[in-house]
């Protein structure tokens, strides 16, 4: 089944929250889902520990070691295997993407999120070397934009890496109260009440997110895994 890594060399650039906004929003549209936290803090880890009734399920004992048999397990019994993948370059990173069917890029508004990205894009490349021509589809997403209007910097940033044909989500993550509420609170965007401001926008934002990631891995030649999955 469909392997998704979320992937950066650049802390802080919004891994965590995509891989477990898409993740809820697979999981809300009937698909099964496991999380594989790769990151050394943990971030998801601590949320599958509250009390939410979503059925994503995490794993967070992955090491260079055994990542790509973990990987391998999981993606024989569920629809979606994610993986969020620590803020550096190294051997667990690049094992994890040899075994991604999609690899999602997140990039903040700012040239150095710009330069973070194209250093991961590069790495993606790398592997392919690696693995005799093997392609590994990636796709840039913006995230943390606002909901209303966008930024010339965003803008010009988004502008730049379509002229140099790079790969981008047309779907951009907001920023959203939601998507700080579901760490807070430990549980999914469809468990959050009405008083956490926006949220009827952060899930339609995550759907169609979803929607789109889905629509992506199913026009893949080798993809026949999500025909029950409805975007």
């Amino acid at each position: 089944m469909p392997v998704i890594v979320t992937a950066s060399s650049k802390g802080g650039a919004g891994k965590s929250t995509l891989t477990l906004v898409l993740a809820q929003a697979l999981d809300a549209m009937g698909a099964t889902v496991t999380v594989i936290d790769a990151d050394p803090n943990r971030p998801l880890v601590r949320w599958r520990g509250g009390k939410s009734a979503s059925t994503v399920d995490v794993v967070g004992d992955v090491t260079e070691s055994n990542i790509i048999k973990v990987i391998r397990d999981h993606s024989v019994r569920r629809q979606f295997v994610l993986v969020d993948l620590e803020g550096t370059a190294n051997r667990l990173v690049s094992r994890a993407i040899t075994q991604a069917d999609l690899v999602l890029i997140p990039l903040q508004a700012s040239a150095l999120d710009s330069n973070e990205a194209s250093r991961a894009v590069g790495l993606i490349q790398e592997e392919e070397e690696a693995l005799e021509g093997r392609k590994i589809p990636y796709r840039i997403i913006m995230t943390r934009t606002n909901p209303l209007i966008t930024t010339k910097i965003e803008a010009g940033i988004y502008k730049a890496l379509a002229d140099a044909d790079i790969s981008l989500m047309k779907t951009r993550l907001h920023e959203r109260q939601a998507y700080k509420a579901i760490f807070v609170r430990r549980q999914a965007l469809n468990e959050l009440d009405l008083s956490i401001n926006g949220l009827d926008g952060a899930l339609e934002n995550a759907e169609r997110l979803a929607g789109e990631v889905v629509d992506f891995i199913t026009s893949l030649p080798s993809q026949r895994s999500v025909k029950h999955v409805s975007s």
